[in-house]
């Protein structure tokens, strides 16, 4: 049967019929639909983890078990995951275990451009990269018989336009090996460095060794031989857009198995060709190998090593031809920069704390409500990375106390509930423990809500659908070793409260949780719910002064007096707390 996929859906699908059973991933754009796509299908058991390093160890728990399992996770989610997955390396694998990095050329909604390829040269696995949807069920299936056959973790490494753009795929049968023995054995499993320094030998010399002729002569690397003027060596989208450029007028090596490179293939097919181009995206990883081998060849001196590619740019760098243009407009439109969604909870707390932005300093995190730091809010100055908000306003209290400085006299550690369960908890232990006067605020909507509305701790459902406890963040805080007097709970609909909730944080000289608590306004529940709910502007009373446009609500418009859209207010009541001449009024209640 076949079926239009992307390569998200495909990758779930090549998972399924290859027999997995368990899978584990935290969401994270562009890797999420993977997982959520998996956990459709019967037999088989899916979780979103509370974060990558947790989803590689319950894929690796499971391989150990000796069923099929994968992990799935963003670009920057390997680095969380990179302790287990280095470390699994050294393990013997016994059922199959495939972790799947997305990784992000171009950067859409990531904060670097971060070359996977090199996890996966560096940890000694195995390295699959698909061109299309159809690789990517082939290729799932190929690298559960890989990890088994040669023991080892493989790398399955997808990027933006592969997770996203759809082709037609066949689809098969789901074949379900049986469950590998499981026999202890703690030289194989349980490396300490006795165990690890007889295990690096056999890695090089038996599983480096054997990759390396599969790599020669496995299906997942093919010569494609026309026109020998030009050879082309390519891997990943870069192979389609290349076959788009040139169809057969050229020839071609596509690289799905890149680690270990097959050097004898590279080296027969640069022996056919007169001129040698090396097209992938990001890091010259193929083309420093190729070039080690002597291989003459033309890579990054011509290609940019950065950004996402396209026909059209490989078209201009090789055959020199400039990209047209089909069309021109008589005007462009403007700038518009993301934006908060009407009614967004994280908007009246912002707000409030944007009052603060001379006297303090805001250490952000990475989700939606990372937003708050354009204008007009101005309410966060760093984000480092998931679960470093509370760590770094830790650090940057500490540098003000210690240097004596007195611009900035408080820091702010702001972080979203799901990430807050994913790294943030022991940022507030290690704040606890070296009794930081920083004041942590946890902004609660009630779902993961930057990759798309994803299920996490807080939201009492899993990704099966199943109902599951719901883990409470004010006992964890307390938990943790905030005093109950140092922690308050504000809706951040209520501006009033929100402004006393901050004042007590900008004062407090000890570790304190601000948690608000109101649901993303886009859950279909909360939409249906406040679907009649409107703020309306009496033009009347309206001055024009513009206070409530320091709101940054996209719902409200600026002409001769302000109005509000109709069809995107839901009647969060924040711009009718700011007015100060009362021209605001909620109506539909």
């Amino acid at each position: 049967m076949k079926e239009l996929m992307t390569g998200n859906e495909a990758i779930a699908r090549g998972a399924y019929e290859a027999g997995v059973l368990v899978a584990s991933a935290y969401p994270g754009t562009p890797s999420t639909e993977i997982m959520e796509n998996f956990s459709q299908y019967d037999g088989i058991y899916a979780e979103w983890a509370v974060n990558e390093k947790v989803a590689c160890e319950v894929a690796v728990g499971a391989s150990i078990r000796g069923v099929r399992t994968f992990a799935a996770m963003k670009h920057v989610g390997l680095n969380v995951a990179a302790d287990a997955f280095m470390s699994f390396s050294y393990h013997v694998v016994n059922g199959g275990f495939v972790l799947v990095t997305a990784d992000e050329p171009s950067m859409f909604s990531s904060q670097n451009e971060q070359d996977n390829r090199y996890y996966a040269y560096f940890g000694k696995t195995a390295l699959i990269e698909p061109s299309d949807s159809q690789d990517c069920i082939d290729y799932m299936k190929y690298a559960f018989e890989i990890s088994e056959k040669y023991e080892t973790p493989v790398l399955f490494r997808v990027t933006t336009r592969i997770c996203h753009s759809k082709s037609i795929v066949t689809l098969s049968e789901r074949i379900v090996p049986p469950t590998r023995e499981f026999k202890k054995d703690i030289k194989k499993m349980l490396m300490v460095p006795a165990h690890s320094r007889m295990r690096h030998p056999q890695i090089e010399e038996q599983r480096i060794a054997g990759l390396l002729e599969y790599s020669n002569n496995c299906p997942l690397n093919t010569m494609e031989i026309n026109d020998t003027k030009i050879g082309i060596i390519a891997n990943g989208v870069s192979y389609q857009y290349s076959k788009e450029v040139f169809k057969d007028t050229v020839s071609y090596l596509k690289i799905g198995l890149s680690n270990p490179l097959p050097d004898k293939m590279i080296k027969e097919f640069a022996q056919k060709v007169d001129k040698l181009y090396v097209i992938e995206e990001n890091e010259p990883f193929m083309e420093t190998q190729i070039k080690a081998m002597g291989i003459d060849c033309i890579g990054k001196d011509l290609f940019p090593i950065y950004w996402e590619f396209s026909p059209e740019l490989i078209r201009e760098k090789i055959l020199g031809i400039t990209p047209s243009v089909s069309y021109q407009t008589d005007a462009q439109a403007p700038i518009r920069p993301p934006v908060l969604c009407a009614g967004c909870p994280h908007r009246g707390l912002f707000y409030e704390l944007g009052k603060y932005k001379d006297k303090a300093f805001f250490s952000g995190d990475i989700g939606c409500y990372t937003l708050g730091a354009g204008n007009p809010l101005n309410a966060m100055d760093s984000s480092i990375c998931m679960g470093g908000s509370i760590t770094g306003a830790h650090g940057f209290e500490k540098a003000t106390e210690m240097s004596g400085a007195d611009k900035f006299t408080k820091s702010f550690g702001l972080i979203g509930d799901s990430t807050f369960f994913h790294s943030g908890l022991t940022g507030l232990v290690n704040a606890v423990y070296n009794n930081s006067p920083i004041t942590t605020i946890i902004m609660d909507n009630s779902i993961t809500g930057m990759t798309g509305h994803q299920e996490n701790p807080g939201t009492g459902k899993t990704v099966m659908g199943q109902i599951s406890p719901v883990i409470n963040i004010k006992a964890l805080c307390l938990a943790c070793g905030i005093k109950e007097e140092n922690l308050i709970t504000v809706d951040p609909y209520d501006l009033k409260a929100t402004k006393e909730a901050i004042k007590m944080g900008y004062e407090a000289t000890e570790p304190f949780v601000i948690i608000t608590k109101r649901e993303c306004a886009l859950l279909k529940p909360i939409i249906k719910e406040r679907s009649k709910m409107k703020c309306k502007v009496d033009p009347d009373k309206c001055r024009r002064c513009k206070m409530c446009l320091r709101s940054g609500c996209p719902a409200l418009q600026l002409g001769d007096k302000v109005s509000i859209d109709l069809t995107q207010c839901n009647g969060c009541s924040v711009c009718l707390q700011i007015c100060p001449f009362g021209a605001i009024e909620r109506v539909g209640e």
